[in-house]
C-alpha cells in the first residue's frame, strides 16, 4: 500500500473550513477566522517535509520524492470554486506562499541551491530582483533560501518586508522554518500506521 503524503480529500476539508470561517479582509481582523490560512500552510509544509525525511531515510527515492511533492502542488494547486471575494485573494497570497514551499523541497532534494552566498544576500538580491520586475530571479533565489533552511539553517531576522510576492514568498520559507523548529515528529513516522 502506497504511502498517501497528501489528498484531494484532506485540500478540500480545509476548503470547506475556509467556507465556514466566513473570511473577511477587515483591518482588525481579531474573530480568528484567518487562523485558518495559517494552519492550511503548516499542514501542507509538513506533508512535503514527510516526503524529504522519507527520502533522507531511503524509504523513497529522490525521483518518487520529487513527483509526491508535485502531487502534492497539484492539489492545491487545482481550481477552486469562488470562496468569496476575500477568502479568495487570502487563498490566492496562501498559493504563493506554498509555490516557495514546493519548490525550495526540490531544490533541496535535488541539492541544486546556491551554498556560499548567505542567506541575507539571497534574500536581499530577491527583492532588488523583484524591484526590477524580474520576478523569475526573485522566485529561483528565494527557493535557494528556503532549500537550505529545510537543510537545517536559520532565517535571518530581515525586518518588515514591503508587500510584494517576496514577502509571499517569505511567509513560505518561514512556516518552513517554525515547522522545522517545531514537532518532528514527522521524521520518524514511517507511514506504517496509515
Amino acid at each position: 500500500m502506497k504511502e498517501e503524503f497528501y489528498t484531494q480529500k484532506r485540500w478540500l476539508n480545509w476548503m470547506n473550513k475556509v467556507k465556514d470561517s466566513k473570511f473577511k479582509l477587515t483591518e482588525e481582523n481579531d474573530n480568528n477566522s484567518g487562523a485558518v490560512f495559517i494552519y492550511i500552510m503548516d499542514d501542507v509544509v509538513l506533508a512535503c517535509l514527510k516526503v524529504i525525511a522519507r527520502c533522507e531515510r531511503e524509504i523513497i527515492t529522490p525521483e518518487e520524492a520529487i513527483a509526491e511533492i508535485a502531487a502534492i502542488r497539484s492539489i492545491v494547486f487545482a481550481e477552486n470554486e469562488s470562496m468569496g471575494e476575500d477568502a479568495d485573494l487570502m487563498l490566492e497570497s496562501l498559493k504563493t506562499s506554498l509555490a516557495a514551499v514546493f519548490v525550495s523541497s526540490q531544490r533541496y532534494i535535488t541539492g541544486s541551491f546556491d551554498r556560499d552566498s548567505t542567506l541575507e544576500e539571497l534574500v536581499a538580491n530577491a527583492i532588488a530582483a523583484e524591484d526590477k520586475e524580474n520576478l523569475d530571479d526573485a522566485f529561483d533565489l528565494l527557493s535557494q533560501v528556503g532549500a537550505r533552511v529545510i537543510g537545517g539553517e536559520s532565517l535571518p531576522e530581515m525586518g518588515d518586508i514591503p508587500y510584494c510576492m517576496t514577502a509571499e514568498l517569505m511567509d513560505g520559507i518561514d512556516a518552513i522554518s517554525a515547522a522545522m523548529l517545531g514537532d518532528d515528529s514527522y521524521k520518524d513516522d514511517d507511514g506504517s500506521e496509515e
